[in-house]
């Protein structure tokens, strides 16, 4: 009888439904319409990012959820590593006016990261998983970040309010 952590393990079989539902997410937040006469595709993250205050961390954390799938799967920390890079220049250049939503547009870093996850898995190394400190840390740096995602556009509102108001 297997011991509880033979039990649970992933096999590479049990990567697919995973793997389709990561895809489907990442699709839905980078590529959900493609713009008629190109292949450039528009998701819900760029315009999530519109969205004053709490649109780039709501994006944000769709993103961490397909990190957080990954690290459960056994990606390397190398690989989590440049799965988080990826997010850390989505959220940061997105969050800045106008420059970030175009920005946005371009960067799809769900995608590169879904891809990023399926280089992982085809190398024979990808079972050195992230410990839980790892992951631990990771999360609370994301969180972090979602409060300076939200900080950003107070700051800058209330920026903008004082000059037009002059108080």
């Amino acid at each position: 009888m297997p011991n509880s952590s033979e039990q649970f393990a992933i096999t590479p079989d049990g990567y697919a439904p995973r793997l389709k539902r990561l895809r489907q997410l990442s699709g839905l937040l980078d590529n959900i319409v493609t713009i008629p006469g190109t292949q450039v595709g528009i998701g819900l993250d760029p315009i999530m990012g519109l969205l004053p205050i709490g649109g780039d961390a709501l994006g944000l954390i769709f993103s961490f959820y397909i990190i957080m799938e990954a690290a459960q799967i056994g990606v390397s920390r190398a690989t989590l590593g440049r799965m988080v890079m990826n997010v850390i220049v989505d959220c940061l250049v997105g969050a800045i006016p106008m420059l970030g939503d175009l920005f946005d547009f371009a960067w799809k870093a769900n995608n590169y990261n879904i891809i990023l996850l399926e280089e992982s898995l085809k190398s024979p190394h990808h079972n050195k998983k992230a410990d839980q400190s790892f992951i631990f840390i990771f999360g609370v740096g994301l969180f972090l970040l979602a409060i300076v995602l939200i900080s950003i556009p107070v700051i800058l509102l209330r920026i903008l309010w004082q000059v037009f108001t002059g108080s």
